[in-house]
């Protein structure tokens, strides 16, 4: 098949396809007349490419793959390589994990204050001569 087809096939554009062969990650075969020629193999390739790129992989982690999917293992990712690339991931995934999990303990506890702080403020303006609550943003009494 030709560019423009593989392109449609594999939901992506040529540019991409062309990019991809710039890197090494897509062969570079051509016919006689000059036109790049692709089979079904290179769009099994491309599919492996876009799912690890929507699983968050960036395309140079995805080569390891790709090298596997060409020496004839059917999935891409039971050769070494892939299998490192994949531990990585993991570690990387885990530690963003981490972090997001501070970052939501930490508005947590601001939000747990900011309520706190609301319902002493509702108390006081409950008893005569206290004060009268005011939003922060509009300025208008509660």
């Amino acid at each position: 098949m030709r560019i423009g087809e593989l392109a449609a096939r594999a939901g992506t554009t040529t540019r991409t396809l062309r990019y991809y062969e710039s890197r090494g990650l897509l062969p570079a075969r051509r016919t006689g007349n000059g036109y790049r020629a692709y089979d079904e193999s290179d769009l099994r390739l491309l599919r492996q490419i876009r799912t690890l790129q929507d699983f968050g992989f960036d395309l140079e982690e995805t080569r390891p793959f790709v090298e596997c999917l060409r020496a004839g293992h059917p999935e891409g990712d039971s050769c070494p390589a892939s299998l490192a690339v994949y531990r990585r991931k993991l570690g990387e995934l885990d530690a963003l994990i981490g972090q997001l999990t501070g970052v939501r303990d930490t508005v947590a506890r601001q939000l747990e204050r900011a309520e706190l702080a609301r319902a002493e403020l509702a108390a006081e303006a409950e008893v005569p001569g206290g004060p009268e609550p005011v939003c922060e943003l509009g300025g208008d009494s509660w």
